[in-house]
C-alpha cells in the first residue's frame, strides 16, 4: 500500500483468529476488555501506526492496521492478552492489502460470522472504529473503508433476507432452550451478567419462552436494575448467586471475566441443572462439566444449531456477495485514485504554473488584454485537461503505473514520485 499514500505503514494487513480455527479456551486466550483494547491502541499510537482497528467478541479477536510488517501487529496482540505467539499461529490468519480488506467486508457483513447473518458485528466495528479514532490511530483510510462496509451492511440487510428472524448468540441460546426444555415457561431462569450478550438473551427469553420466573444477577446490580424494569423481571445481590443458582433450572452465565465464575462448589448436584456458558474466555470450571445432574452447554455448541430459518439464508448469500462485489469495487475505486492523487496534484500545479507565466507575458505584449477573461478560459482548459487524466487513470488501471510515469516524464514532476 505504499504508492496510495494512505500511511506511514508499508502495508494493509488484518491478523486474528476465530471460531473458524480456535476454540473458545484459545478465544479466550486472546480476547480482549474494553480496558485492553485501549491499552493496545495507545502503545500502537506510540509505536508510530497511524491506522488501526481492534475487535474482540466471542467469535472473533481481530487487528486491521498498517504495518512494515503483520509480526508488528502480532506482537502487540500478544502484550496485551494470555496468548502466545506460538498458539496464534497454530489457529491464526494474516491477509494482507486487497485480502484484508475483502475479509473485513466479509467480517461486516455478516458472512463469515458464526451464526450466518448475525449482524452484530458491525455494530462492534462501528464502535471499534470510534475508539481508534478517539485514540488518534484512526486515518483517513480506516474512515472510508470502515464507512464502505457500513453501507454493504446496510443494503444486505435491506436488500436481501440474509439477516431475516432473529440471529446472534443470544437468539441460538434461546432457540436451544425452547428445543431442549420441556415445560420451559414454568422453569426458573436464572442470567448471571447483563453486558451485551446477556442484554439480548434477556430480551428474546421475555419475548419468546413466556416465563415470567426470570432472575438477574449482575456484579454491579443497578445495570441488572435497568433491564430488570424494562422487563419487569426480579433482581438479586451478587452475593446471593449461591443460593439462586441452587434454585434454578436453568443458568445462563454471560459475564465479561476473564476468569471462571461458575465452580463446582456453587452447583447443588442433587437437582438437575442445564448451564449454558455465552462467555469468552469460558467462566464456567472445568471441574462443573460432567458433574451428576449438570448439562453444561458453550456458545460454540450452540452456534452449531441450525433450523428452517438458517438453512434458508444461505439461499441469499450470493445476493450478498454481489452488493458486496459492489460496493467494495468502490471502494477500490477510490483507492486507486488515491495513488493518482499526488500526481495529478503536481500536474495541476504545473499547468497552473505555465499558465499564469503565460497569461503573464500576454499581457505586457497585447494592448487591451483582458487578463480576467483569459483567467476564466484558461483555468476552465486546465480542468479539462486535468479531467481527462484523472479518467484515463482511474479507467485504465491495467496501465495506470506506466501512464503516471509519462505524465511525470513529460511534465517534469519528477517532486510528485
Amino acid at each position: 500500500m505504499e504508492n496510495y499514500h494512505i500511511s506511514r505503514g508499508k502495508h494493509f494487513y488484518t491478523i486474528g483468529l476465530s471460531y473458524k480455527k480456535a476454540d473458545a479456551d484459545i478465544r479466550g486466550h486472546f480476547s480482549l476488555t474494553e480496558e485492553g483494547k485501549s491499552n493496545l491502541l495507545q502503545q500502537a499510537k506510540i509505536e508510530g501506526i497511524d491506522g488501526l482497528i481492534v475487535t474482540s467478541t466471542c467469535n472473533r479477536t481481530e487487528l486491521y492496521g498498517f504495518a512494515q510488517h503483520p509480526y508488528q501487529l502480532i506482537k502487540l496482540l500478544c502484550q496485551h492478552t494470555h496468548g502466545t505467539v506460538e498458539e496464534f499461529e497454530k489457529v491464526a490468519f494474516v491477509y494482507k492489502n486487497r485480502d484484508a480488506i475483502s475479509h473485513m467486508f466479509k467480517v461486516g457483513t455478516g458472512l463469515d460470522s458464526q451464526i450466518l447473518g448475525d449482524f452484530e458485528i458491525i455494530s462492534q466495528l462501528k464502535l471499534a472504529f470510534i475508539a481508534s479514532k478517539k485514540i488518534g490511530v484512526a486515518n483517513p483510510f480506516m474512515e472510508r473503508l470502515i464507512n464502505s462496509v457500513i453501507q454493504a451492511s446496510k443494503r444486505i440487510k435491506n436488500e436481501t433476507q440474509l439477516s431475516s428472524g432473529a440471529t446472534s448468540v443470544s437468539f441460538a441460546s434461546v432457540q436451544y432452550i425452547l428445543n431442549e426444555v420441556e415445560n420451559v415457561t414454568n422453569k426458573n431462569i436464572l442470567l448471571f451478567g447483563t453486558g451485551k450478550i446477556g442484554r439480548d438473551t434477556c430480551e428474546n427469553l421475555v419475548k419468546h419462552s413466556k416465563n415470567s420466573h426470570i432472575t438477574l444477577i449482575n456484579r454491579t446490580k443497578n445495570k441488572a436494575e435497568k433491564i430488570a424494569g424494562k422487563f419487569n423481571l426480579q433482581v438479586k445481590d451478587y452475593a446471593d448467586l449461591q443460593s439462586e443458582i441452587r434454585q434454578t433450572d436453568i443458568l445462563i452465565v454471560a459475564t465479561g471475566a476473564q476468569n471462571p465464575t461458575i465452580s463446582k462448589e456453587l452447583i447443588y448436584a442433587k437437582k438437575k441443572l442445564l448451564i449454558l456458558d455465552l462467555s469468552i474466555p469460558k467462566n464456567v470450571a472445568e471441574d462443573v462439566i460432567g458433574m451428576e445432574n449438570v448439562s453444561v452447554v458453550h456458545l460454540d455448541q450452540l452456534s452449531q444449531m441450525t433450523d428452517a430459518t438458517l438453512e434458508r439464508r444461505k439461499e441469499f448469500i450470493p445476493q450478498a456477495q454481489e452488493i458486496i462485489k459492489e460496493v467494495e469495487g468502490d471502494f477500490n475505486k477510490w483507492l486507486e485514485m488515491r495513488k493518482f492523487a499526488p500526481t495529478i496534484k503536481a500536474l495541476k500545479k504545473k499547468l497552473k504554473t505555465m499558465k499564469d507565466a503565460e497569461l503573464d507575458f500576454q499581457s505586457k505584449k497585447l494592448v487591451d488584454f483582458n487578463s480576467e477573461q483569459a483567467e476564466i478560459v484558461s483555468n476552465r482548459i486546465i480542468q479539462k485537461i486535468m479531467n481527462h487524466f484523472a479518467n484515463h487513470l482511474k479507467d485504465d488501471t491495467n496501465t495506470s503505473d506506466e501512464s503516471l510515469e509519462l505524465i511525470q516524464k513529460v511534465f517534469q514532476l519528477e517532486d510528485s514520485i
